[in-house]
């Protein structure tokens, strides 16, 4: 391709600094002779861009999903079954044991009544659409130091305690509507809507000790020893490792689970007046600190025949697709080998969807781009963008695109790399993911960015694409040298 000269208009800036006395004009006249000798060029090169199938990623993620919905693209289910720890602080207490108002007929301790909540505050497609699952307890936790993709399977791999263990396991099933919740509540401003999952049953232990219900095994078993709820090593070795919510039957919408609770409901007396009796509750948490995996499950075969569409490619979450695009480097360096390449920018037009629906998918907001090789470190080790060789892009609605305003550090890594351009089938290629967000404003309401996850929610975008020779993406890079350098 034909490279541009452009003007450079530095001339007129040493012309204004030779206006000052004569201890500046020396600085005036080598700024003039080094503009003089600087020379700046422009060219724009073909792209390619293609989609890769992206079914087993990093299960890593602030949130958890849980649901069934159709994608209309594919028109094949996705799935997202939950598993989730609780949290607890070394200074868990609860209520002292002679002020416990609850008891069976025997005189021991029971818990009124105990439940799971799993808290969202979004959730895609109907929320009329009856869902079904089942709940599981774990037998043991789920190893930590370890990855897990989203397509790890606690059933499969033998995690869940279940009936014929004697271990939990209850069927239920929900609506996002939540009609037995009334409205006044659900205008109340601190009001989370949140599935439930009643644990009301009576339950056994691993010991065989029977138990009126799940709530009635976690307070007795506080009382027994205390330390276990104080430590969460132990806590969920010995007391909870966790639970799954498995669906089982429903199609139509999709929850993106905040945090999962359980709370346990217990009359205590009032230490202050004695003749008053109060309702009592105590709740376990997930958190950060423990696992919570998405298990998702949808149709491979679909998503390939979407990689095979001509002259496009697609971001699809979750676990999903990805665009891989190939960089022109070998172009781009053709010629200008001792040159300095000072920006390198292309742009990925979206492809507006005609099919209009209420259920199709959000756009992905924020992408991801970095080399391919590079990816799946990069979540791995929670790094961050460092704007050199993985930069954040964000949809611009108004150009509907992803602009990717300079990636000079990409192009520039791939070229100091190009001794295993032969060897490396990935060279010159780098991913555009669809990535969550964490961010805080610093002192000077700056946004920073504190943590890049796979999103997980659902997504799906077209992009303009296909082989470079297609033409249908531009690389415009900028380039500059001093003469006789």
């Amino acid at each position: 391709m034909k490279a541009k000269l452009l003007a450079f208009g530095f001339a007129l800036m040493a012309l204004a600094l030779t206006s000052c006395d004569d201890t500046t004009g020396g600085i005036g006249g080598s700024l003039t002779d080094e503009a003089d000798k600087l020379k700046v060029q422009a060219d724009t090169f073909n792209v390619g861009a293609h989609s890769i199938l992206a079914n087993r990623i990093l299960s890593r993620s602030a949130k958890g999903y849980l649901g069934q919905i159709k994608d209309l693209e594919t028109q094949s289910e996705i799935t997202a079954n939950l598993m989730s720890q609780l949290y607890v602080l070394p200074n868990f207490e609860m209520p002292k044991k002679d002020i416990v108002q609850s008891k069976d007929a025997s005189g021991n301790i029971v818990a009124d009544s105990c439940e799971l909540r799993l808290y969202y505050f979004t959730h895609f497609g109907d929320s009329l659409a009856p869902i079904k699952i089942t709940t599981y307890e774990l037998d043991h936790p789920v190893k930590e130091g370890k990855k897990y993709l989203t397509d790890f399977d606690p059933e499969a791999e033998g995690y869940l305690r279940t009936a014929a263990n004697n271990g939990l396991e209850i069927a239920s099933t929900y609506t996002l509507t939540e009609f037995t919740v009334p409205d006044s509540i659900k205008k109340e401003k601190n009001y989370v809507p949140s599935i439930k999952v009643r644990l009301n049953k009576p339950y056994t232990d691993k010991a065989g000790k029977v138990y009126n219900n799940y709530g009635t095994y976690m307070m007795n078993k506080y009382y027994e020893n205390p330390n276990d709820f104080r430590n969460i090593y132990k806590f969920l070795n010995n007391i909870c490792p966790g639970f799954y919510f498995k669906v089982t039957n429903g199609l139509g919408s999709m929850a993106a689970i905040e945090a999962v609770q359980l709370v346990v409901y217990y009359r205590y007396k009032d230490t202050k007046d004695k003749d008053k009796i109060k309702t009592g509750v105590t709740q376990f948490t997930s958190t950060e600190e423990v696992l919570q995996l998405t298990n998702f499950k949808s149709d491979q075969e679909q998503l390939k025949a979407l990689i095979n569409t001509p002259d496009v490619s697609y971001l699809k979450t979750p676990a999903g697709l990805f665009t891989e695009v190939e960089l022109p480097i070998n172009e781009i360096m053709k010629g200008h080998e001792n040159d300095t390449l000072n920006t390198a920018k292309f742009e990925l037009q979206r492809i507006t969807n005609k099919k209009a629906s209420k259920y199709n998918m959000d756009i992905p907001k924020n992408v991801l781009i970095l080399p391919t090789d590079s990816a799946a470190i990069f979540f791995e080790k929670n790094k961050l963008n460092d704007n050199k060789t993985s930069f954040i892009a964000t949809y611009n609605a108004q150009s509907n695109s992803y602009k990717f305003n300079n990636v000079a550090g990409i192009v520039n890594y791939f070229i100091r790399n190009r001794a295993t351009a032969g060897s490396n089938p990935n060279w010159g290629k780098v991913l555009v993911i669809p990535v969550d967000l964490k961010t805080t404003k610093d002192e000077n309401k700056n946004t920073v960015i504190n943590k890049v996850s796979y999103y997980m929610g659902l997504t799906s975008t077209m992009l303009l694409g296909g082989d470079k020779s297609k033409g249908n993406i531009k690389m415009s890079v900028v380039y500059s040298k001093f003469h006789g350098r």
